[in-house]
């Protein structure tokens, strides 16, 4: 690190480079950063750590400055234009991630899908065991003193975690997504064997993955699942209305009955997979035990709220394979009540790609209503619509407006999931606004 230098986060409001940017104010680095004017969930971490917020303008690049560019800009963006054309030091976000895990004992978190919560339940568990430093995918970061872990979302878009050389990886699915970037699902693998070819102390996979059983690696590869082929392995599984527990078998031996309060079968295995890597770096089981108990997820992943007898939640799910899982943990934690889902698409190369699967998932739900496309910075425009996905769900498929969210009155006591990766919260704040409203004209 060099203290001599401000470093300036061209997009500091990005889940990871909001998070990037919390790490080097904790480490005493001088931070600032440059975004839309617009509010996002992230932008409040970042006042409350005092970091400097300035809107997007070539003028706030000079001297002294080291950028850090958010991979959602090109190098045409006035600010990283400018800042290459006076010779200043210019990172990308992933490039940049390679340098400051350098130092500790680093974790990568890859997938195409249970990412940041993994990453997040690794953070929580270790944090509470020892110091460390963690970037998770929700834009929370934090750096600490004399930090012995370094834990961090390892995104395979664009290939970006290859920026990046862990001492260990964990790897929960390989999966069909970023359609606009991948040839097809055996690209997407080949990434994942090059990460794996990078990692240099062990990986820890999903044993029911086909593809993630098919990695070859010079560091040994642990499995889990709840299969006996895994090499740790779930076993006399219990799930409630409060969480799950179950037993953990590593290669033959009982490491006894964890808790965690989550829901969904995938959180069992994001668990596996965190108990995995901390019990290989000698922490003290009833460590791993205690912290688990205490987790209370991650911003965007199966957030709940309660407003008028309604239950809301919120969930950054936008792949077919996330949202059965979303429907899956609700389904557990209310097994007696109506689920609905407002699904707004994210990308038109995504829903085109995946259509079918998108029906199947959400189909999952009693019943379906669904946005526009959400039209993303790199995506303006495709030939595809929401229309054409309402067609193959048999559970609903109704287009909503944010002007008119009135056909979500006719539910009472019930659950509603707002899921997407776009600006479905624009949706659900309108909802939850016309239930206050409702409830307080009822009082």
């Amino acid at each position: 690190m060099n203290s001599d230098t401000v470093y300036h986060f061209v997009g500091i409001k990005g889940t990871g480079m909001s998070a990037m940017a919390l790490i080097l104010h904790d480490r005493g680095e001088k931070v600032q950063g440059s975004d839309i004017e617009q509010y996002t969930f992230t932008q409040r971490g970042l006042e409350q750590a005092g970091i400097k917020i300035l809107p997007f303008d070539a003028n706030n690049i000079h001297e002294g400055l080291t950028v850090i560019a958010g991979n959602s800009f090109t190098d045409d963006h006035p600010e990283i234009k400018k800042a290459r054309e006076m010779g200043l030091t210019v990172y990308r976000y992933h490039e940049f991630l390679g340098k400051i895990i350098k130092g500790k004992t680093s974790i990568g978190v890859s997938g195409a899908h249970g990412k940041t919560s993994t990453t997040g339940l690794l953070s929580h568990v270790l944090s509470g065991i020892a110091p460390t430093d963690y970037l998770i995918g929700d834009g929370s970061g934090r750096g600490v003193p004399n930090a012995r872990f370094f834990v961090y979302e390892a995104d395979e878009y664009r290939r970006h975690f290859l920026a990046t050389e862990p001492d260990y990886a964990i790897m929960t699915n390989i999966d069909f997504d970023h359609p606009d970037y991948y040839k097809n699902i055996d690209d997407v693998q080949n990434a994942f064997q090059t990460f794996a070819n990078q990692t240099k102390k062990g990986i820890f996979a999903w044993g029911d993955d086909k593809r993630l059983r098919q990695l070859k690696a010079k560091v040994p590869i642990y499995y889990y699942g709840l299969n006996d082929t895994d090499d740790f392995q779930a076993f006399d599984v219990k799930r409630t209305t409060k969480g799950s527990s179950f037993h953990v078998r590593f290669k033959g031996k009982d490491l006894g009955e964890f808790t965690v309060p989550l829901f969904g079968e995938h959180n069992i295995f994001n668990s596996l997979a965190v108990i995995a890597v901390a019990y290989s770096e000698d922490v003290d089981l009833e460590e791993i035990r205690r912290e688990l108990k205490t987790f209370d997820g991650v911003k965007r992943r199966f957030s709940e709220r309660k407003i008028s007898g309604m239950t809301i939640i919120d969930d950054y799910a936008h792949h077919p394979t996330e949202i059965k899982a979303t429907i899956d943990a609700a389904r557990q934690e209310y097994p007696s009540k109506k689920i609905a889902v407002v699904f707004q698409p994210h990308t038109f190369s995504r829903t085109i790609a995946l259509m079918d699967d998108f029906a199947k998932s959400l189909n999952l739900a009693d019943e379906v209503f669904l946005t526009q496309i959400y039209s993303s910075p790199r995506e303006s425009s495709g030939k595809v619509s929401s229309e054409d996905l309402s067609k193959k769900i048999t559970k609903g498929g109704r287009i909503l407006s944010a002007d008119n969210m009135s056909p979500l009155l006719d539910y009472d006591n019930d659950v509603i999931i707002f899921m997407g990766a776009g600006d479905i919260q624009k949706y659900e704040k309108t909802y939850e606004d016309l239930l206050s409203h409702l409830s307080k004209n009822n009082n």
